[in-house]
């Protein structure tokens, strides 16, 4: 037996452990390093009361290449820790949390989400909602005994792990859409689904027909592609406004590569961005309070619909967080989303059909689309110019190395709040102008007298720096982010 700690398996493979749960480079999630994850996820539930040995743990993953090698290696750990595995299948990440919910069991989805196949990563359920924040450092610290005879050289299982038979989840995450909007709600709507190689291409087709829709399949792929709802490729933006020119659609839907993350393009094609998505979401819904990251276009509080807007760190185990204590402030109707399009509901909302929804407290997909299409009489591009008229746009350097984000936040932040805006209309003032006020909540996040933001932070999630930008025009937004990212990379040459 080999003991180590989850916090020494981080430091050793460089496969860390956050907001998103376990994310690393393929060939370091060695099917030891995900065996001593899994034990410590296990191991710390435990100690929680949240898991007892006989449990039923869930499990579901993505369509990558290396998913399959690596459910294998936690469904051992399972059994190992003296659990029973029970395999959902290649299903949304939102589909297991359902269920795993539903069930009161702990559950795990393997998953990069929308990075690229050379990455993976494994995210944590506990048994009534996301692994928190608080939560991180309690499974860090675990002290694992890892069988060194199950690994062979390479850190390998020596042996075949061999998945249960299939657990059907789906069946009851598409009864949630069908029976809360009805079988007519999308009667006469042609909806094209790009499929790409989302691992809910054919549920989310499935919904949309089960709602009446005629749906068109578009761009299934049998290689994985790392489609970000958040920084869409320029191949995806071309192949929107190409099928929207020859399929008349009233709308072009889609997700991320688990499924928990909405794209929603309108009759022209066009993309709308997950931050704006959120806000129509919200307000179908009636929501009296709304938690989204600080990232998120301001058109929310702008737009005066609710009682309450909490703003919080990049993140979905922020977001539930806060939402948890508008919940328990007497808040009416909570949700949560995210820049990405990702959908929190935290409280119960009354249906079409005398149906109530229950809370479904991570990111989903399927809702936030599903709220916008039904909503009657408006098309997407009507329900988007009702709203406040901000843009905000998101880019990425990427192959970004943590030393030289450590070099450009300290820079950043050094000094104290005149330094600091001094510093930003040094990088950024001769497009941007003076800066005004700076947000530290999550990376840097400067407003500049002309109403411009630029904001930027290190992902959680990949080597990269992440850029968003806010203006009055969609060009402005498009434009504000080149030259902000131009600026930084000389900044990092010349400093």
């Amino acid at each position: 037996m080999s003991i180590i700690t989850v916090r020494d398996l981080m430091a050793e493979t460089g496969v860390a452990f956050g907001t998103s749960g376990a994310r690393g480079m393929v060939v370091a999630m060695t099917d030891r390093v995900c065996y001593g994850y899994t034990l410590g996820f296990l191991s710390y539930l435990e100690a929680q009361g949240d898991y007892a040995k006989g449990g039923r743990v869930a499990l579901a993953g993505d369509l990558r290449p290396s998913t399959p090698r690596i459910l294998a290696a936690c469904a051992k750990a399972i059994r190992d820790r003296g659990g029973l595995p029970i395999f959902c299948g290649f299903v949304p990440t939102p589909a297991l949390a359902l269920y795993g919910f539903a069930e009161r069991i702990p559950s795990l989805m393997v998953t990069g989400s929308h990075i690229p196949a050379d990455r993976n990563g494994i995210k944590f359920y506990r048994p009534t909602g996301e692994v928190l924040k608080a939560d991180e450092a309690g499974i860090a610290d675990q002290v694992l005994n890892l069988p060194d005879d199950a690994f062979l050289f390479g850190d390998m299982l020596a042996a075949q792990e061999n998945l249960p038979t299939v657990t059907n989840v789906e069946t009851a995450y598409i009864e949630r859409y069908v029976n809360h909007f009805g079988t007519n709600a999308l009667a006469g709507k042609r909806i094209g689904v790009y499929q790409h190689s989302a691992v809910g291409r054919d549920v989310l087709a499935t919904i949309l027909k089960g709602l009446g829709a005629e749906v068109t399949l578009l761009g299934r792929s049998e290689t994985f592609i790392p489609v970000d709802t958040e920084a869409i490729r320029e191949e995806d933006v071309a192949l929107a406004r190409d099928w929207a020119a020859a399929g008349h659609f009233d709308a072009i839907v889609s997700t991320d590569g688990d499924s928990d993350r909405p794209l929603l393009a309108d009759a022209a094609g066009t993309w709308m961005r997950g931050d704006v998505l959120g806000i129509i979401a919200a307000a179908r819904i009636g929501a009296t309070s709304v938690v989204t990251p600080v990232s998120s276009n301001s058109a929310l509080e702008l737009s005066g619909s609710f009682e309450r807007c909490r703003r919080t760190r990049i993140g979905s185990p922020y977001v539930v967080s806060v939402m948890t204590e508008e919940l328990a402030e007497g808040a009416t109707i909570v949700c949560g989303y995210e820049a990405n399009g990702g959908f929190l509901l935290g409280s119960e909302i009354a249906g079409a059909c005398d149906t109530r929804l229950s809370p479904l407290p991570t990111r989903d997909a399927v809702l936030p689309i599903l709220l916008v299409l039904t909503t009657p009489g408006a098309s997407v591009t009507q329900q988007l110019a009702a709203l406040p008229q901000r843009f905000t746009f998101s880019d990425r350097i990427q192959s970004f190395p943590p030393q030289l984000g450590g070099r450009l936040f300290h820079s950043l932040l050094a000094g104290g709040a005149d330094e600091r805006l001094a510093l930003q209309s040094y990088l950024f003032g001769s497009f941007a102008g003076e800066a005004c006020t700076i947000d530290d909540t999550d990376g840097v996040r400067a407003t500049f007298a002309s109403g411009d933001v630029i904001h930027l932070r290190g992902s959680g999630n990949a080597p990269e720096l992440r850029c968003y930008t806010e203006a009055n025009s969609k060009p402005r937004a498009a434009d504000l982010n080149a030259l902000a990212l131009a600026a930084v990379k000389n900044f990092l040459k010349l400093a």
